[in-house]
């Protein structure tokens, strides 16, 4: 497995807070896991309002897991000023997610200037019991910011 360096020396810091701060995330109520240079892991506590019927996690909510997972995990290797945004996303559902929590581990496949290719594995966790659930390949652009007296552009 590819050990990936980062350019932003408070890489961690920047991904959490970015992604944490989005009105989606806060929604979702998630935390973080484990940051590292092209990993992230998303920990989702169950919420009866992110479930079916049954009890079971809601599909969509499995891809968003998979798509903040593998899109954090993109963001570790992007430069101090830099964020990047979902321009596609490809989920298969392999199992149903039900218990106490889901654990989404995303990683990078191949990093690049203007778009990463990252993907995610989503597992449903119960104690030391893990079964994977979903998996997902996410292609991100990546997006210089600018200060608020410039236009932003692509």
């Amino acid at each position: 497995m590819q050990a990936w360096q980062a350019e932003n020396p408070d890489f961690e810091a920047a991904v959490t807070g970015a992604v944490l701060s989005m009105p989606a995330a806060e929604h979702l109520g998630f935390g973080f896991g484990r940051v590292a240079p092209g990993k992230a892991e998303i920990i989702q506590p169950y919420r009866t309002e992110l479930t079916q019927h049954d009890g079971f996690f809601q599909g969509g909510v499995l891809g968003s897991l998979a798509d903040f997972a593998a899109g954090s995990a993109a963001g570790t290797l992007l430069q101090p000023g830099w964020v990047n945004m979902t321009i596609d996303y490809t989920v298969k559902i392999l199992a149903p997610a039900k218990g106490p929590t889901v654990v989404a581990r995303g990683r990078v496949i191949k990093p690049g200037a203007l778009i990463t290719i990252a993907a995610a594995e989503v597992f449903s966790v119960d104690g030391n019991d893990e079964k994977l659930c979903a998996t997902a390949l996410v292609t991100m652009r990546n997006v210089k910011l600018f200060s608020a007296d410039r236009e932003a552009r692509p």
